[in-house]
């Protein structure tokens, strides 16, 4: 099956030097304790960032989401946003890291003095871990695409924020593992209404007489390559609405895609077995793609 997180191995990555609390470790020796909140409870908050021919790409949207999604669960990161970033650069000079490499950026609210919820247990500084890999997207992918099937597990805000970045990931998880048993690449989630909302590792849009939709954003991770993919859409003079619509909208689209910072922007070709389309990538959703590979081209010029 394809993937939004196929990538091409890179024998480099078995080297790579992990940042964890300002120290350097080979991955072979990276480890953080187990009584780190991360771990125990994945009280946390991360973010995944592209670096593409020396630009560290929307890193400034990136941030914004770390730091707003840290203090919607009352977690002080204990760093500025450029102290974040001088790590973040200071990790890629480390690797000597110029081009297609993806980072795991992580903070977690730190060791416990018990194994327990309460954020009042807690002792000492967060725990921030950077994770840089060589990782370029697989091709084939982006021409080929994907496809998607509906899931039974909800994006449910009753029961955390769906868009916040936190690393708790159960619920994508249990999408995930639906999508699996589904035979499909990924897991199209609803929100409590019925609507349709997001997939499990990416954001969703479908394509109908020329318009492209993409859900109200209440019930769906703020992700930054949706929103970059809103804003060029608009300047380029393309009809596109943050609305709800329904399953049957989707059956019955143009053209589907989705969108996350490794994949860029995805074509869908089938969902729940309804062959989107004539079955292959669209020709607005290719003309997106030029338009995102164009946008990264001028983040690299800034």
């Amino acid at each position: 099956m394809a993937s939004t997180h196929d990538y091409e191995i890179d024998g480099r990555n078995e080297d790579i030097m992990i940042f964890i609390n300002g120290q350097f470790f080979h991955r072979s020796d990276a480890k953080v304790s187990v009584m780190d909140s991360g771990y125990l409870l994945g009280d946390g908050v991360w973010e995944g960032i592209r670096l593409y021919k020396g630009t560290l790409i929307h890193l400034d949207q990136h941030l914004d989401r770390l730091y707003h999604g840290a203090k919607a669960i009352a977690m002080d990161i204990d760093q500025t946003k450029q102290q974040m970033e001088l790590a973040i650069r200071s990790t890629l000079e480390k690797n000597r890291m110029m081009t297609d490499v993806h980072i795991r950026l992580i903070v977690s609210r730190g060791i416990k003095i018990t194994p327990y919820q309460s954020p009042k247990v807690t002792i000492g500084k967060p725990t921030l871990v950077i994770i840089p890999e060589y990782k370029k997207a697989n091709e084939q992918v982006k021409i080929k695409g994907i496809t998607l099937g509906t899931v039974k597990t909800i994006r449910d805000n009753r029961i955390q924020d769906p868009r916040i970045n936190s690393l708790s990931k159960h619920n994508c998880i249990a999408a995930c593992i639906e999508a699996d048993k589904l035979g499909v690449d990924e897991g199209l989630m609803l929100d409590p209404q019925g609507y349709v909302s997001t997939c499990n590792s990416t954001n969703f849009f479908i394509i109908r007489d020329q318009e492209v939709w993409t859900s109200s954003g209440k019930h769906c991770l703020n992700g930054v390559t949706r929103s970059n993919v809103i804003d060029f859409s608009k300047e380029n003079d393309l009809t596109i609405f943050e609305k709800d619509f329904l399953l049957d909208d989707v059956h019955s689209a143009n053209e589907v895609f989705v969108t996350g910072t490794f994949a860029g922007i995805l074509p869908v070709i089938s969902v729940d077995g309804h062959v989107i389309g004539e079955g292959i990538r669209g020709v607005l959703t290719e003309k997106l793609q030029k338009w995102y590979a164009l946008d990264l081209e001028k983040q690299c010029k800034q």
